[in-house]
């Protein structure tokens, strides 16, 4: 296990389930993950809720707005990348040719943040933390240890994210998928697959993983809880074993257990 109460710019920092039935997500998520959860009152009939684990902050979920479900937009994980300044990062994306959905603004004291889509399409969030750093606890079950950009462009995504964040993300000479890694100054955070798997049925997305030491288990485990199995459990050689999945009420992620530590 790994805590922390700082996260490095450019580091994927928080992470927070759009969901349109709360109580039942935090059934499920605490079914699958173990995740205590603590509520946070946000205004009338409204609440804010961190999921928890070791007393740590590991995620957290809210009910989607009226206008987003009116615009038909499903149930979702966003991803936040920790910035220096939520305001000058959001300009620099529009100079890069992204969209900037939300400017930048307060949430209480807890941070800045801004929401905005890639030149592909693919939409996340900056943070300039507060009060709140973002997750507080790592490397353990439940936990999310990778992010995929799924994208029809991946190498336009690519250079974006190399130039707004400082991202290296390369090939690697020894994977012949075209499976392009992502890193962090010297960690690696995720990848983007080849363009090639990528389904045009689909808009472009991040996709969370959440590590597990059991994803069969806990695949089947979120199968009797409602989940829709869209990847059963399989081995990705020398890399691990993985499955992706939605939780009942839509929102997409992936389990990933990883290879046995020599």
């Amino acid at each position: 296990m790994a805590t922390t109460d700082k996260h490095a710019p450019g580091s994927f920092c928080w992470f927070e389930l759009a969901t349109t039935d709360q109580a039942a997500a935090k059934k499920f998520y605490n079914g699958i993950f173990g995740w205590a959860v603590s509520d946070s009152p946000m205004g009338p009939g409204e609440y804010y809720t961190m999921f928890k684990l070791e007393g740590r902050d590991a995620a957290a979920a809210y009910t989607m707005r009226s206008d987003q479900r009116s615009q038909g937009v499903p149930p979702y994980w966003a991803i936040y990348v920790a910035v220096t300044s939520a305001d000058d990062t959001a300009a620099r994306a529009q100079q890069l040719v992204g969209t900037v959905l939300a400017p930048a603004f307060d949430v209480m004291d807890y941070g800045r943040m801004a929401v905005i889509q890639d030149p592909t399409g693919a939409v996340f969030s900056i943070w300039q933390p507060l009060k709140h750093h973002g997750t507080g606890i790592s490397e353990v079950d439940g936990t999310v240890c990778w992010a995929d950009l799924n994208t029809s462009d991946p190498d336009k995504a690519g250079k974006f994210y190399s130039d707004l964040f400082g991202w290296s993300v390369n090939r690697e000479e020894h994977d012949p998928s075209g499976y392009l890694h992502i890193k962090n100054g010297e960690t690696f955070i995720g990848g983007a697959p080849p363009a090639s798997r990528f389904n045009p049925k689909m808009p472009p997305h991040w996709l969370l993983y959440f590590q597990t030491s059991d994803c069969d288990a806990v695949a089947a485990k979120a199968k009797t809880l409602g989940a829709n199995i869209y990847m059963p459990p399989m081995t990705m050689e020398n890399v691990g074993r993985m499955s992706v999945m939605a939780d009942p009420q839509g929102a997409v992620f992936s389990l990933f257990q990883p290879m046995p530590r020599k």
